[in-house]
């Protein structure tokens, strides 16, 4: 599997040792998580989850399933959230720049087809409830994107580990000069975590 030029470009640039020892402890539950599946050869399945399923869930499915498949590992990676809003359109622009191919269709709530290499089959990818039956793994780790959907929803069905790993949001940087590079900013953290989440994987090419 080979990344699209422009993707392999971003990746190169990926840099673990910039990820502080307090969050590589946050990131270490997730590591552990998805050890103990591949070990009991076991589906790994991440349900990464914030309120509005539409940035910063979005960045991380994307991202961790792109750094499971580059790393060798299977995994299915979804998101969702507690209510359906659409996959925010800064967001696409951002995943664009960093080298992912994508289309669309719908209007609304468009599905966002993204793609990471010529040989890999699209995520879909579209705002939805945790729970929608696109969504359709019976047993998962509901990692936690936000503080609000983290402590707004005590209780998620088929839940085998809840892992919170939040990230701050770039919203509060909409329609200011920054916007951009805020975006990027914050895919950028979350690919390079995910990337070196599933680099600890024993077992990883």
């Amino acid at each position: 599997m080979k990344l699209f030029d422009q993707l392999v470009k971003t990746v190169e640039h990926f840099d673990f040792d910039k990820i502080a020892n307090e969050r590589k402890g946050v990131l270490e539950v997730l590591v552990a998580y998805i050890q103990s599946k591949v070990d009991a050869h076991q589906e790994v399945n991440l349900n990464f989850i914030c309120t509005h399923n539409s940035r910063r869930s979005q960045f991380s499915q994307i991202w961790a399933q792109t750094a499971a498949d580059y790393y060798g590992i299977e995994a299915n990676c979804f998101s969702g959230g507690v209510e359906v809003t659409a996959f925010n359109e800064r967001a696409v622009d951002s995943i664009k720049r960093a080298g992912f191919q994508v289309s669309a269709k719908g209007q609304e709530n468009p599905v966002y087809y993204v793609l990471y290499a010529e040989d890999a089959s699209p995520m879909n990818c579209l705002s939805k409830l945790f729970d929608d039956p696109i969504n359709n793994a019976k047993e998962f780790a509901a990692v936690m994107t936000c503080s609000h959907a983290d402590e707004n929803c005590p209780f998620i069905p088929g839940t085998e580990k809840r892992i919170p790993v939040r990230y701050d949001d770039p919203k509060e940087f909409d329609d200011t000069l920054q916007e951009a590079d805020k975006y990027d900013e914050r895919s950028m953290q979350i690919a390079n975590e995910l990337f070196y989440v599933f680099s600890k994987i024993v077992g990883a090419k």
